[in-house]
């Protein structure tokens, strides 16, 4: 089985900056226009809540049905949301979880290994789900932060979590034969389905 994981397209939070975290950002007009509909149509996409996510998909797989995964949100940020890291160079709080490695709870928010937790749980839950309808593709349209948890986790070969930024409407392509044995993806290539 072959799974997309793919981040949505940009907003206005993403062109200046600013945290997005839960806060439910939609795609900038030059967002909308920038995507692309993929060079395939699956049935079912399953889909964060939040609604740059949920427009993405609409657009890139304009005749499937899209399922909404809560746990697939975006970190929640708590009080950083909204605000860039330029604005908060002075703030001691954001200083702490930064030079933490941005493993701490964001005050108001979550830690990292909360997020990953709740993230990889849905996902691996997804994957089992559709190995066991022995499902062709899995496709999933969420954040970066979503990406990057359970690209950590599972991916083959291994990298770490800041090692798999992707630009907005990029992902990743990955085959579920490790998956039996090993809980793991192989990972087979990037995508993108936004001009530049």
């Amino acid at each position: 089985m072959l799974i997309y994981l793919l981040r949505h397209g940009a907003t206005a939070y993403t062109a200046s900056g600013r945290y997005q975290g839960r806060r439910d950002v939609p795609l900038s007009p030059a967002g909308r226009a920038a995507l692309r509909p993929a060079d395939f149509s699956p049935e079912t996409v399953h889909v964060s809540p939040l609604s740059r996510a949920v427009e993405t998909a609409a657009i890139l797989f304009p005749q499937a049905e899209r399922i909404l995964v809560p746990d697939l949100v975006e970190l929640d940020f708590g009080v950083f949301e909204g605000r860039s890291c330029r604005e908060m160079e002075d703030d001691g709080d954001y200083r702490a979880w930064v030079e933490g490695g941005c493993l701490g709870r964001c005050p108001g928010g979550e830690s990292r290994e909360e997020f990953t937790r709740r993230v990889c749980a849905a996902v691996a839950r997804l994957v089992d789900e559709a190995l066991a309808s022995e499902a062709e593709r899995l496709v999933i349209v969420a954040h970066g932060g979503v990406l990057m948890a359970s690209l950590e986790r599972f991916a083959l070969p291994h990298r770490d979590y800041f090692d798999w930024q992707v630009p907005c409407g990029g992902g990743f392509l990955l085959d579920s034969t490790p998956w039996a044995a090993r809980r793991k993806l192989a990972l087979v290539r990037g995508i993108r389905y936004a001009k530049d």
